[in-house]
């Protein structure tokens, strides 16, 4: 019994000194926010969204989709909620790659930001709340951003083409059946590198990880390309064994 009541007694003590220090906290703290870097992909080339500011500051500059987190979420969560709410993309699945913390980044306050991406395929986007636009840009048609987004912008990109060589990233910016020219052009995109044809193909096919989705008529001539699918049992397989996707 008495070994309860202790029990009971250092619960209480620590639910009372955690509430000193939510709301009695002596020092000066950050503001947080997350932002959300969101890529897409046209069959040819790779895009950014960005949403046009409807105020201040930077009101009219262009920036990534984001906001301020509630003292009651996690960054993922704030992430989604935000780019919901501005650009009316729902449940994309969103990854944290880097958190920025200078000083002056934000010149309303001392904001640190934890940074996300999210490859998601072209859909018709809404602005709304703070956005006034929301808008794909081609990464060779980037206009001046808002705040530190081209830092940010800068570490996606750099993070985006890491990540394709170890986890199957790309996959989510095709379509569910795509040919293997789609394939070789998103990675030409992403990697900015050409490729032989031949070779490419090859090593595709080569690691299993493309099933096709539809045979080939029997009259098919050459030109016909073949359609795939993107296998990912295979590819978690693959990638259990130390897998790394190297050209």
């Amino acid at each position: 019994m008495c070994f309860k009541f202790f029990k009971l007694l250092c619960v209480l003590q620590t639910q009372y000194s955690m509430g000193e220090l939510n709301f009695c906290y002596k020092y000066p703290h950050p503001a947080v926010t997350a932002d959300c870097v969101i890529f897409g992909f046209d069959g040819v080339s790779i895009k950014v969204l960005l949403i046009q500011r409807g105020v201040e500051p930077y009101k009219g500059k262009w920036a990534f989709p984001g906001g301020f987190m509630k003292i009651d979420e996690t960054a993922q969560e704030c992430a989604r909620r935000e780019l919901e709410k501005e650009t009316g993309l729902k449940n994309a699945s969103v990854e944290q790659f880097y958190t920025f913390s200078d000083v002056e980044r934000d010149p309303r306050e001392r904001v640190i930001t934890v940074a996300h991406y999210a490859l998601v395929r072209l859909s018709e986007v809404k602005g709304g709340d703070d956005a006034a636009l929301a808008q794909w840009f081609a990464m060779n048609q980037i206009p001046p951003l808002a705040f530190d987004h081209e830092n940010i912008l800068r570490m996606a990109v750099n993070c985006l083409k890491e990540r394709i060589c170890f986890e199957p990233i790309g996959f989510e910016l095709l379509p569910e059946v795509f040919t293997m020219t789609e394939l070789q052009n998103l990675y030409e995109a992403i990697l900015e590198v050409k490729f032989d044809r031949r070779n490419f193909y090859n090593k595709m096919l080569k690691l299993g990880i493309l099933s096709e989705a539809e045979p080939r008529p029997a009259n098919a001539t050459n030109r016909t390309p073949c359609r795939y699918r993107f296998n990912g049992e295979k590819y978690a397989e693959l990638k259990q064994k130390g897998f790394r996707l190297e050209f």
